[in-house]
C-alpha cells in the first residue's frame, strides 16, 4: 500500500525480523549507541510482535484502540500478584517505547506528546528493573535497566528505522524543532541542521529517568 504522503516511499521487505534486526543496528550504530545484544534482541522481537495490530492494540467497549498509559500504570500498581504487576510494567514500557519510536509526527495538536511516552515508559522499565532484580527472573532485570536508562536515544534509533522510507523537508521543521525541545533528541537536532536551522541550546527541556 502506497503512504499517502509523497516524502514517503515502500521498501519491500521478505523477512520482517531480518529487516528490524539489520535497520536497528545500523541505527543503534549510527547514534553511536551502545546496547547490549540481548537488549537489542528485545526491541527487535518487540517490533515484530508490534507490526501485528492485533498485538499492540486491545479490544474495549470503544473498539479498537490502545489504552492510555496512565490506564496502564494504575493497573499494573494495583495488580494483586508481582507476576501481574510486572506484565503490567512491561506492557506500558512496551508500547511507550514502540509508539514514540514509530508515531512521533503524529502527536502534533494532541494532547499527550512523546516527551509524556518517553517519561512514562523509561519510569515503567526502570521499575521492572528494579522488581526484578529482587525476584526468581532476575537475568531479564539488566535489560529492562538498560531499556530504561538509554529509553531516549533508543526512541531516536526507532525514529531512524522508521524513517527509512521517509525524506524529510522544510515542512516538517516545526515538529522537529517541538519534539528536540520537549526532550533533547541529537536525531532530531541532526535533522534540523541538515534542514539550516541551528537550535538554542538554552531552550531545551530534558527529561530525567
Amino acid at each position: 500500500m502506497i503512504h499517502p504522503d509523497k516524502t514517503r516511499r515502500v521498501i519491500p521487505v521478505d523477512n520482517l525480523q531480518e529487516f528490524f534486526r539489520e535497520a536497528l543496528h545500523t541505527a543503534i550504530d549510527h547514534r553511536k549507541l551502545s546496547v547490549k545484544d540481548h537488549t537489542e534482541h528485545y526491541i527487535v522481537n518487540l517490533l515484530t510482535l508490534f507490526s501485528r495490530s492485533e498485538a499492540l492494540y486491545e479490544q474495549t467497549s470503544q473498539g479498537t484502540r490502545l489504552k492510555p498509559l496512565v490506564v496502564m500504570l494504575a493497573e499494573a500498581m494495583e495488580a494483586s500478584v508481582a507476576v501481574e504487576r510486572n506484565r503490567g510494567l512491561q506492557r506500558l514500557g512496551d508500547v511507550s517505547l514502540f509508539v514514540a519510536g514509530f508515531f512521533a509526527g503524529s502527536f502534533a495538536r494532541k494532547l499527550v506528546d512523546i516527551d509524556y511516552h518517553i517519561a512514562m515508559g523509561g519510569r515503567a522499565y526502570g521499575s521492572l528493573a528494579e522488581h526484578l532484580s529482587r525476584g526468581r527472573a532476575q537475568a531479564l532485570a539488566p535489560v529492562f535497566g538498560e531499556l530504561a536508562e538509554k529509553f531516549q536515544g533508543l526512541v531516536d534509533a526507532l525514529n531512524e528505522v522508521s524513517d527509512l522510507g521517509h525524506t524529510h523537508t522544510h515542512s516538517d521543521i516545526l515538529r522537529l524543532y517541538e519534539i528536540w525541545m520537549k526532550t533533547g533528541s541529537r536525531r532530531a537536532q541532526g535533522l534540523l541542521r541538515q534542514l539550516g536551522v541551528e537550535p538554542t541550546p538554552c531552550a531545551v527541556t530534558r527529561f530525567q529517568h
